[in-house]
């Protein structure tokens, strides 16, 4: 991946929905061009976090039995308002189909309620050794990678690992600040 486009999965049930979130921050590099003096996030990196959080639910669902997983179709994508560094862009997607190569999602990105990004897409999924089995050492690479890319998705913070323990309860978003949840 180029971009990671996910800072962390609040919630994840198998074979049915993940919650993530994407925090923009003008450290991004694509900003600097993505309007010089009115930095936004572009529109199709707002459809690739919601591609990723489609793969990342795809990956947890299977055990990570596919070392590629790409976007197929994007249908309906439709854009709210622009998303503005400093702002908290939360993912959600949810499996409307899954068979065995290809998953078709219905996904949102929102911000404080506000709608940024919706539509419907399709992920397609294979191994490098389908196509050459020489490959084979190239796929458990690329798999071991991003399992451990997911653990640091996965982990939260070391707060809400303890409020874990002492609730004997799932980590639930934090209010900060700013308002934003997290």
């Amino acid at each position: 991946m180029r971009f990671v486009l996910i800072d962390r999965i609040l919630e994840l049930t198998p074979g049915q929905s993940l919650v993530a979130v994407k925090n923009l921050t003008l450290a991004e590099e694509y900003l600097a061009d993505h309007f010089p003096g009115f930095p936004v996030m572009p529109g199709v990196l707002m459809l690739e976090a919601l591609t990723q959080a489609g793969a990342w639910l795809i990956r947890e669902t299977e055990d990570f039995a596919h070392s590629v997983i790409v976007l197929k179709t994007a249908k309906t994508i439709k854009y709210g308002s622009f998303v503005e560094p400093g702002r908290q862009l939360q993912i959600r997607v949810q499996i409307v189909k899954n068979g065995p190569s290809e998953t078709s999602f219905k996904g949102e990105g929102v911000i404080d309620d506000q709608v940024m990004v919706k539509g419907n897409f399709t992920l397609t999924r294979y191994n490098l050794r389908d196509k050459n089995p020489a490959l084979v050492g190239t796929d458990a690479s690329i798999v071991a990678g991003l399992r451990d890319l997911y653990a640091t998705l996965r982990k939260g913070s070391v707060g809400a690992r303890a409020m874990v323990r002492i609730a004997g309860s799932e980590p639930r978003p934090v209010a900060l600040a700013s308002g934003s949840q997290s």
